[in-house]
């Protein structure tokens, strides 16, 4: 089967990794990510545009250095180039997902920790698909 179904929100709750790429398409990607207290998504910027939904917890997300308080059932629209960052300064794991668009990381990319991520230098997507 092309394509992806799945209980999404189900996925990212049970989801314990700091990154876990769901698919791959040809131009978007789908990731879940948990952030632990006090941890962040870290401040980045993309050619292509993001959608990122939290799913449990609260913090900020900073678009351009505008810092907006988020929490469950929060959207946020990235644009491409817009600098921005996920914080998580609650008591509990911060749970949310991601479509990037265009792909981002390497399919199937499962980063345990943070601290994986950032020594993970081979993590940029490729062209390879989850179909």
């Amino acid at each position: 089967m092309k394509g992806h179904i799945s209980n999404i929100e189900k996925e990212t709750i049970e989801n314990n990794n700091f990154r876990k790429v769901i698919y791959t398409a040809q131009n978007s990607q789908l990731v879940v990510m948990s952030l632990e207290p006090g941890e962040d998504i870290g401040e980045e910027v993309h050619a292509g545009d993001q959608f990122i939904r939290i799913e449990q917890g609260k913090g900020q997300a900073v678009l351009d250095g505008v810092f907006h308080d988020v929490q469950d059932d929060f959207a946020i629209i990235v644009p491409a180039g817009a600098k921005h960052n996920v914080i998580n300064n609650s008591d509990g794991q911060m749970k949310l997902y991601t479509i990037y668009s265009p792909p981002e990381h390497l399919k199937d990319t499962v980063h345990k920790t943070k601290k994986d991520a950032i020594a993970d230098t081979q993590d940029h997507f490729d062209g390879r698909l989850s179909d």
